[in-house]
Order: C-alpha cells, then structure tokens, then sequence
C-alpha cells in the first residue's frame, strides 16, 4: 500500500499567534523580521559597491561599503526593538449594526521606557492603524473590519507591525486576543406601522398622571419628536436640543410580539422586529418584547433599547 507524503503547513511550524486573554505581550520568541524590497535593493547595492572596491581596490570603497553595511545591522536591531515587548490589552467595543463596519479598540502600552514610532496594526486585509507610543505611555488603535451576520463577531488574528526606522525591514508579531463586537441585525426598510396597543398580542393604553402643562423636565432630544416641545431656549444657550417633557403625557406601551411578526423566514422576522424595536425607541412609546424563551417588560430607555436589540442579535431559533 502507497501512503502519500505530506509535508507539514510551514505556517503551523511557526511560533504564531494563539487565542489568549488581554493583556498579550509582544515577547521576543513571537516577533518575525525580513527585509523589505527597499532592504534588498539596499543590499545589491552594497553588494556591487563591494565587488568595486575589491576590482578597484579601492580604500574609501571598503570604508564606505561597510559604513553603510553596519547602518542597516542597526537599523534592523531598531525595527526589532521598536516591536519588542509592547503590550496589547483590548477597550471598549461598540454594538454596531449588520452591513457596518465593527470597530476594535486595542490599548497598546510601553513599558521598557522607550518610545515607539510608527506602530501599525491591522486585521486580515484591512486598511492599518498608525499610532506613536511615548515612553511608557499608551494609545488606542481603532480596527475595523465588516460586520457581515449578526451576533458575537470575533477580531480573530491581528497583525501589530513596523518598518521604522529606515523601512529596510518589516518586523511584524500576531496577537490573537478574546476581542468581540455585537454586530446588531439588519432593520428592515421603514413601512410596515409598529403594532397598535389595541392590535392582538398588544396590552396596555394610554396612561395619564396629570395634566399637559405639568412640566416634568427635559430630556434629550430624540429623532420624531414634535417641534413644539423643543426647548429653544436651552438650544440657544449652547446646551444642544432638549425635548420638554410632561406629567401628562400619554404613553403606548406595545408588545413586539415575535409569533404576531410577518416574514417569509426566521432572518426577515428578526429583521422587522429590530425596524419595530428602532421605531418605538424613536416615537417614545413603552414597548416590550416576546421572542422565543425571551420576554423583556415594556420600557423606554437607552438600556432597554439595547437589551431587546442584543436579543435580536443573539436569538437562536434552531
């Protein structure tokens, strides 16, 4: 019997980037380094200027040849040093919506005393973030790549790298951290009327505590609400719109119920009750909602607004 020999992947031979928690550290062991195209150009440069001064036998050539030999075996020492032991620790991460991109925020910090420059990271084959690092200081590099399902969306592997200080050599390091961003479903397109209170499925009406001129307070201002209830005043004082709020106002508390939901599959019902959800949060009403093995009370609030869109985003209905 013939057996075929494989040969191994030369990528798992190497000391590459492992899941791991924050912080990572940028160790020695893990830091790769090649010359660049401008490196090797610089090298059949100096290597013709060395086959000159042995043909011509020429002093200042020899001098010159290793003067500018021995710069690049410094230069190749700083690319590695500007790389070695930075530490990477993970921020804050942001819930965005499907077809957006997620954004990552990595914190990378200098401990050794040295400043850095010309830091750069970047994940699979999105655009780079440049950042200097000062001595024992720190900066935030925002990564993004695209948020294509909902749910929990990992960084996966990134790539920290540098070609300072001559860009002969590239130096890079993986870092493969516990970094996730909830990527919200995709809402529906704007049409379809959020359900009555009165419609099946709804309960509650309108509550009233009070009159309309019971003034309550102010809250900030959110999209659809009237013009007559903008405080101008607060507006041209520099203090942004504000919405005036009353006792007795009336207020709709809805059920978003997932069973009264049309669609044609689980992603487009998913998809008119994170429209619905938006819509409500907008128009100020109490709303709740029903899902499969979830029920979040009527409210209305930043918090419950994302509540019921991370439920959304992480239902599963298999």
């Amino acid at each position: 019997m013939a057996y075929a020999l494989r040969l191994p992947d030369w990528k798992n031979l190497l000391r590459t980037a492992r899941p791991s928690s924050a912080p990572a550290k940028l160790g020695r062991r893990y830091i790769y380094i090649l010359p660049t195209r401008y490196g090797l150009m610089y090298a059949v440069v100096l290597i013709g200027m060395l086959v000159g001064a042995i043909n011509y036998t020429l002093s200042l050539g020899f001098v010159l040849t290793f003067l500018l030999a021995a710069l690049g075996n410094v230069a190749m020492l700083h690319t590695w040093r500007n790389l070695a032991n930075l530490t990477i620790t993970t921020g804050r991460m942001e819930p965005v919506f499907v077809g957006e991109d997620a954004r990552f925020e990595l914190i990378a910090t200098d401990h050794s005393g040295r400043p850095r420059y010309a830091i750069a990271a970047h994940i699979a084959d999105q655009a780079p973030a440049y950042a200097d690092i000062a001595a024992f200081g720190q900066v935030k590099l925002l990564l993004t790549r695209p948020a294509k399902r909902r749910g929990w969306q990992q960084a996966g592997k990134i790539t920290f790298f540098t070609e300072f200080p001559l860009g002969l050599f590239h130096a890079w390091s993986y870092v493969e951290l516990d970094c996730r961003c909830l990527v919200y479903p995709h809402p529906a397109m704007p049409g379809l009327a959020v359900p009555s209170a009165s419609a099946e499925g709804s309960t509650g009406a309108a509550e009233s505590t009070g009159g309309d001129d019971d003034f309550a307070g102010l809250r900030t201002y959110q999209f659809g609400d009237s013009s007559r209830r903008v405080d101008w005043k607060a507006s041209s004082r520099e203090q942004g719109l504000m919405t005036k709020q009353f006792q007795g106002e009336a207020k709709l508390s809805l059920w978003l119920d997932w069973q009264l939901t049309p669609g044609h599959n689980v992603e487009q019902r998913i998809s008119q009750l994170t429209r619905w959800v938006i819509d409500a949060h907008t128009a100020n009403h109490n709303y709740g909602l029903r899902l499969p093995g979830v029920e979040l009370p009527p409210a209305n609030n930043d918090g419950h607004y994302h509540a019921c869109l991370e439920a959304l985003a992480i239902l599963d209905t298999k």
